[in-house]
């Protein structure tokens, strides 16, 4: 098994609940647990830290294994190399942010992650004078990350660290937890039942749903999958693409994205520097699909491609198209009527008119 590998075999009997789940994380960047309210991505997650002992199973990181019933194995959850970060910031209230720090280094397994490195990674230092009670609410994550990787783990578990934060404050942090992993090379195992945070975050997703898994894939091949829509929200449905920056118009606000041959323009992104990759989020409802170039059109990202697949919705009246790309592929939500008036199969060339598209990352 690979150094990095985590291997779960996990069944955790709750009341009116049961957890079941046998797979392998490769853990390689972010791997999201992905699924709604109960499902028990919680669950999973504590099992790994040892906060939760399953009734059977085993788990094992690597060649260390970590939990194993019929050997009798149950490392403690202090021993196991993991740093885990709850819902709540759970810091020190009567210290401040550079007692919390300090208190972290005192009990770190390692000396690979270094104090300074830390609190530039995460802008604390403008913080650490601070008491924890004088701070926002993104403010005591971001320390309570910070307090965390200062523990030098070797794998980070993040409990939705972004509940109860409202949506500016979500977008202010977000940058830190994508940032974070590959800065220290620290692979990360994160809960969410939020999508948007999947596409920022993900590389990996593991779906599940009343204590099982649905899906497990990159993230980019999860999201695409049409019976992924009663845990997103059909509305979400979308697709994933990586491309690099060719340029960027600072009169006009945009940034012009080569993905393949094709060329995307969303709003400027004057902090990402030309030939860097990023990643960019598609959703199906803001995709329409026209048979001929059209002209005279506000809509800026006009793709020429080829209709690969049309799927009947399961609400009455839709239907789900793809379109490839020369470097991508998107995906549409159209009435069943627009499909039969344009003459919409497979096969057929037609242009993906994107009107709206969003960054997530540098990829």
């Amino acid at each position: 098994m690979s150094p990095d590998a985590l291997s779960l075999q996990v069944k955790v009997d709750l009341p009116g609940f049961r957890l079941d789940v046998a797979e392998v994380l490769g853990l390689d960047g972010v791997t999201v647990l992905f699924g709604p309210s109960g499902s028990g991505k919680s669950t999973l997650l504590r099992s790994i830290a040892g906060f939760t002992t399953p009734a059977e199973g085993r788990i094992a990181h690597g060649d260390d294994v970590w939990f194993d019933r019929r050997r009798g194995i149950d490392v403690a959850p202090h021993r196991r190399p993991v740093g885990f970060m709850f819902q709540d910031d759970r810091l020190f209230r009567h210290l401040d942010v550079a007692g919390n720090l300090a208190f972290a280094e005192k009990r770190r397994r390692g000396s690979d992650i270094q104090r300074d490195a830390v609190i530039e990674a995460l802008d604390l230092a403008s913080l650490l004078e601070r008491r924890v009670d004088a701070l926002s609410g993104g403010e005591r994550r971001r320390v309570a990350l910070g307090r965390t990787l200062l523990r030098a783990p070797r794998l980070l578990l993040l409990d939705e660290p972004l509940t109860g934060l409202d949506r500016e404050r979500k977008a202010d942090i977000l940058p830190y937890l994508e940032s974070i992993p590959r800065r220290f090379e620290m692979p990360t195992v994160y809960v969410s039942h939020d999508i948007d945070e999947v596409a920022s975050l993900a590389d990996d997703m593991l779906v599940l749903s009343e204590g099982r898994v649905q899906m497990h894939g990159s993230a980019a091949a999860v999201l695409e999958r049409l019976d992924l829509q009663p845990l997103t929200g059909r509305f979400e449905a979308g697709v994933l693409v990586e491309g690099r920056v060719r340029s960027h118009d600072h009169r006009l606000h945009l940034t012009r994205v080569d993905v393949g041959a094709d060329a995307i323009t969303l709003p400027l992104l004057d902090r990402v520097p030309l030939g860097d990759p990023v990643r960019l989020r598609i959703r199906a409802r803001d995709v329409a699909i026209a048979t001929q170039r059209p002209v005279g059109l506000s809509i800026r990202n006009v793709l020429p491609g080829t209709l690969t697949e049309v799927v009947e919705d399961s609400e009455p009246g839709f239907a789900e198209v793809w379109v490839e790309l020369s470097g991508a592929r998107v995906r549409a939500r159209l009435t069943l009527a627009a499909v039969e008036e344009l003459g919409l199969e497979r096969g057929r060339r037609v242009f993906a008119l994107v009107k709206s598209v969003s960054f997530e990352r540098m990829a």
